[in-house]
């Protein structure tokens, strides 16, 4: 068997270069190629980093890591999961890597997990390389769709106490999930007092305009909508943000309704906590400022 090489890999080392990062760009030194292949919908690959243990890599985008993505997964889905009263059924649209998956079910009021990624070929993946991130397709309480989540939303009215949507960046197929449109099909899916969260884009230095606009169209559908960011390591950044929005118009989502003991959050979280919860929607000045 020939050697798999990658054109975003050279002299050992992996280069995540976009547009959306003028001027700069993510390096990581890359010990092994484990896996490429060219899905129906995008480009897949998988190597082992010196640094970040497995990476996983669709469309020449680093999408999560082994031993650093817990940032990100943990607050994504325990900020949406904590601001709501009695979470049962719950809905990720995309997170096929199942990082997300994993963090809902360690709520004991989940009674259903529903996942819809429209791409086979990352949760298959993710479960041969990633065996400690997609432990969550294992729970019994989580079922896996595979189809378009927009096509799978429409079907769905008054469904789901929390829905996350763990998606690329906002450009190509993902754009979708970041319009008005979708912003209404989430509303509709969701039950009384919903709540959902999402990607809002990474860096407020660069991408300010465009989390305002977001925030804007959510405000349009939600009565309630908040900007959060957390840090991480492995996107050029090193931050990313997140929208969370809620139905009910008296319900603040800055402050948890629910939380663990401080023993739960250290068994079950290695970066979420309480104090994090509400530190997280804390911006500073130029941002606060340009959302409010």
């Amino acid at each position: 068997m020939s050697e798999i090489t990658h054109p975003t890999i050279k002299d050992g080392w992996f280069s995540e270069i976009s547009d959306m990062w003028p001027g700069q760009a993510m390096n990581l030194r890359v010990n092994q190629i484990l896996h490429h292949e060219k899905s129906k919908y995008q480009d897949v690959l998988v190597f082992e980093s010196s640094d970040h243990g497995t990476v996983l890599v669709l469309d020449n985008v680093i999408q999560c890591t082994e031993r650093d993505e817990f940032s990100y997964q943990e607050m994504i889905t325990h900020l949406a999961m904590n601001s709501h009263p009695n979470p049962k059924k719950v809905l990720v649209i995309g997170g096929g890597d199942g990082g997300v998956l994993r963090e809902i079910v360690k709520h004991d009021t989940v009674e259903e997990a529903v996942l819809c990624d429209i791409d086979e070929a990352v949760i298959r993946v993710s479960k041969k390389y990633l065996p400690g991130m997609s432990v969550g397709f294992q729970h019994p309480n989580a079922t896996v769709h595979v189809g378009d989540g927009f096509k799978f939303l429409e079907e769905q009215k008054n469904q789901f106490d929390v829905i996350i949507t763990d998606s690329s960046d906002p450009d190509g197929p993902a754009e979708v999930l970041f319009q008005k449109p979708y912003f209404e099909l989430l509303h509709g899916a969701l039950r009384e007092g919903g709540v959902i969260s999402t990607q809002g884009s990474e860096n407020q230095w660069l991408h300010l305009s465009m989390i305002t606009k977001l925030k804007k169209l959510m405000r349009e559908v939600f009565p309630v909508v908040e900007y959060a960011y957390t840090t991480i390591p492995t996107y050029p950044s090193g931050q990313i943000g997140f929208l969370v929005a809620c139905k009910d118009s008296e319900r603040n989502v800055r402050e948890p309704v629910r939380s663990w003991s401080r023993e739960e959050e250290d068994k079950l979280c290695r970066y979420y906590n309480q104090d994090i919860h509400r530190a997280s929607f804390v911006l500073p000045n130029f941002a606060r400022k340009a959302l409010e």
